[in-house]
């Protein structure tokens, strides 16, 4: 068995960090024989749900869990911290716009950046999955500068496993059949879920779909599909979201196969989106890296969506300047 890997989770007793603390310690991330040792994070004033929840992960007694450590102090979370999932955010409150919620979550997220920098191991990898995730990965990853920017992601692989479960039921094969969507953008709901170059059940998806149905219903339930969750449950897709997260991780430390999948990233320029936004593009992941995929084509419809997304991320950049 090999050497542990420190795996930190902030938000650890959230929805979505409770969800994935069993996803990661049943092995469904970096694999059954990999032992991790778990590093939570959570604010002061919650402190004690987070010891519930790790008196529930001793009871599970997973074997590849070595040590659990729960903190409020983001510099002893994120210590030698090989893989790191940013979790926890300020939630969206009434009357509160996507610029407030910006302004609201940067501060913390420069604190995490600047801790990690400090402490976290030699070769990270930070995946942000607290909304407004782009803009926060950004912030983070700003105030961490001896730590590579390709390291640090946010999280629009939610968005993509949205849009393939969508292709795979309107089609009527398993999921499993369907490559090579990508997203497009930010995650909010002008992300773009391109099919362009997917194949569901080893056809191209633009012989099997109507034009009118992707850019329509299409798109429409992938941009919303959040609030129908909501609207369903009473409660968010808390679930799904940290099953996505663990998709990004998996891929990333494992490959992704050879397909294409969406991870948002530090831009250098790609497809006319300004050097410095974290914006979603298609990647490989290999060898424990992802390369972007730098040669696809956007017709007018793919340009005009991705467009929309540059401007917003641009606004959200702007909305959180003296902070950069």
């Amino acid at each position: 068995m090999s050497s542990p890997l420190r795996v930190a989770v902030t938000g650890a007793a959230g929805n979505i960090g409770y969800s994935l603390l069993w996803r990661l310690a049943g092995g469904d991330c970096f694999g059954a024989d990999q032992p991790i040792i778990l590093q939570l994070l959570e604010i002061p004033q919650v402190m004690d749900k987070l010891e519930g929840v790790v008196m529930e992960l001793v009871d599970s007694a997973r074997p590849i869990v070595h040590d659990i450590v729960a903190t409020d102090d983001p510099r002893k979370a994120f210590d030698g911290a090989d893989y790191v999932f940013l979790v926890g955010s300020r939630p969206r409150t009434a009357n509160m716009d996507r610029a407030d919620l910006v302004a609201a979550n940067g501060p913390i997220f420069v604190g995490q950046g600047k801790a990690l920098n400090d402490v976290a191991g030699s070769d990270v990898r930070v995946l942000v999955v607290g909304n407004p995730c782009n803009t926060n990965a950004m912030i983070a990853a700003h105030h961490a500068p001896d730590i590579p920017k390709h390291r640090f992601t946010a999280m629009t692989r939610l968005d993509q496993n949205r849009a393939c479960g969508q292709l795979a039921a309107k089609a009527g094969v398993p999921v499993a059949d369907v490559h090579d969507v990508v997203v497009w953008g930010n995650h909010s709901n002008q992300m773009y879920p391109d099919v362009t170059y997917a194949t569901v059940g080893g056809r191209p998806a633009l012989r099997i779909f109507d034009e009118a149905w992707l850019r329509g219903e299409f798109l429409q339930t992938v941009a919303t599909r959040g609030k129908a969750v909501i609207k369903a449950r009473g409660a968010s897709s808390a679930a799904s979201a940290a099953s996505s997260a663990i998709d990004v991780m998996h891929d990333w430390y494992h490959g992704s196969g050879g397909h294409m999948v969406s991870m948002a990233v530090w831009s250098k320029g790609w497809y006319g989106i300004p050097d410095g936004l974290i914006c979603s593009v298609p990647v490989r992941c290999e060898g424990g890296d992802y390369e972007v995929i730098t040669d696809l084509e956007l017709d007018d419809f793919g340009r005009e969506k991705l467009d929309k997304n540059i401007s917003d991320l641009s606004a959200e950049r702007e909305a959180v300047a003296d902070l950069l």
